[in-house]
């Protein structure tokens, strides 16, 4: 190791625990400019302290322990020095906010991520909603906690991060924290959006997503059949917060209004057209507006609750609970009805769109009605129905039974 750079250890003199031990404090030293890190976290008897070493003397259990912390920590500062050693920002003072975890610049990807969040947050109720900043905080620990147990590293400098970390992040995704493969590609997709907005402003000289992929797995999304909504329409609840997540449950089922845009619903959303009632809404997600005709069904949910949501300061149209209380009570209504699948907010949405192209809407009408930005989206849809007919059309065989073996 270089003799400019230098890590020792001293104990702190004027503070003595109950048992008459003394903390271990941590100094580094730059051409001759030296500072303290601060505390390792290490106490021990001032007798078997070592100043010569900086080491505990002894081959007890708690000797071995404490030398081995002190190895690592000595072992990070000095990582953090030579990863430095030929920029002209190398400092005392670098290293130790290098870290201690406090680099909140430019010159590091989490500094700039936190840069990012403080950006986002002051954009929540002007152009973005709580869950998006929640999403990239959520993120930026993830990504954290990840290069700390991969790397033992506390952040990135800017130019280190490659599509060795960004690939190796989505396997820590995947295996550590157990996500499944598209939620593991949606953060890997947002993170994204994180390193090219430092490419845009020169941060990032190469692209670390290169030569990597997002590619998300076709799910099979789940709906609700004809028979199933009418038996979750006409089954009385047993208490009205149920009847509520019902009657909004299937409200979003007659419109695909996603969960956020029914919680938003309000009176000016609503116009009417020649006679027809109409909700004409900007998508809280995409910016998009979707037009959608009201039908029986939800117009007569609407007068339901106009009683209820007359005096709403924010002039709402339905009683929208959280939307992890809507999906709880879903739960208990799917029982209720003998539903065997997963009712969510969002399985809603996906029963409008395929019941609406069962039914002969066009996919550009559903797209339109959905607030699709493309419509190889709502497309999905269309082959959901196809494999419908499809399953219908073999039930029909089987049915047939004695006359498919007939010969013409």
């Amino acid at each position: 190791m270089s003799k400019n750079f230098k890590v020792s250890f001293y104990l702190r003199s004027n503070h003595t625990t109950k048992e008459g031990k003394l903390p271990i404090m941590t100094r580094i030293s730059l051409r001759g400019d030296r500072v303290t890190v601060g505390s390792t976290g290490c106490f021990t008897d001032p007798k078997l302290w070592n100043s010569g070493t900086s080491r505990v003397k002894g081959r007890s259990g708690d000797a071995l322990a404490t030398n081995t912390e002190l190895d690592r920590i000595e072992a990070d500062l000095n990582y953090i020095y030579r990863r430095n050693e030929f920029e002209d920002f190398l400092t005392v003072e670098f290293i130790k906010s290098e870290y201690l975890g406090k680099t909140a610049d430019k010159s590091s990807f989490l500094g700039f991520f936190d840069e990012f969040l403080k950006k986002t947050e002051a954009e929540v109720g002007v152009s973005r909603t709580k869950a998006s900043f929640t999403k990239y905080d959520v993120i930026r620990r993830r990504f954290a906690d990840f290069i700390y147990l991969r790397y033992k590293r506390k952040d990135l400098h800017m130019g280190e991060l490659s599509y060795m970390h960004v690939s190796e992040f989505e396997h820590y995704l995947i295996t550590e924290c157990k996500y499944k493969h598209n939620t593991a590609m949606r953060i890997m997709r947002n993170l994204k959006t994180v390193a090219l907005q430092a490419m845009k402003f020169g941060l990032i000289t190469r692209d670390p997503y290169a030569n990597y992929k997002v590619k998300m797995e076709r799910t099979d999304r789940g709906f609700l059949t004809e028979e199933e909504l009418e038996m979750m329409l006409s089954k009385p609840m047993p208490v009205e917060r149920l009847e509520q997540v019902r009657d909004v449950f299937v409200f979003s089922c007659f419109t695909g209004l996603a969960y956020i845009d029914l919680f938003q619903l309000s009176k000016e959303h609503i116009v009417k057209i020649d006679g027809k009632m109409w909700i004409m809404k900007k998508r809280q997600k995409t910016d998009v507006i979707s037009n959608i005709m009201l039908l029986d069904v939800p117009q007569r949910i609407l007068k339901k609750y106009a009683k209820m949501m007359k005096d709403d300061p924010h002039g709402r149209l339905l009683p929208v609970n959280t939307n992890q209380k809507m999906n709880a009570y879903l739960k208990e209504i799917a029982d209720i009805c003998g539903i065997k699948k997963h009712l969510t907010c969002h399985l809603a949405r996906h029963t409008f769109a395929t019941l609406a192209l069962s039914k002969g809407c066009s996919v550009e009408s559903v797209s339109r009605m959905l607030g699709h930005t493309n419509i190889a989206t709502t497309q999905i849809y269309a082959r959901i129905t196809s494999k419908k007919i499809e399953n219908d059309m073999l039930g029909m065989a089987d049915r047939l039974g004695d006359l498919n073996a007939a010969v013409i």
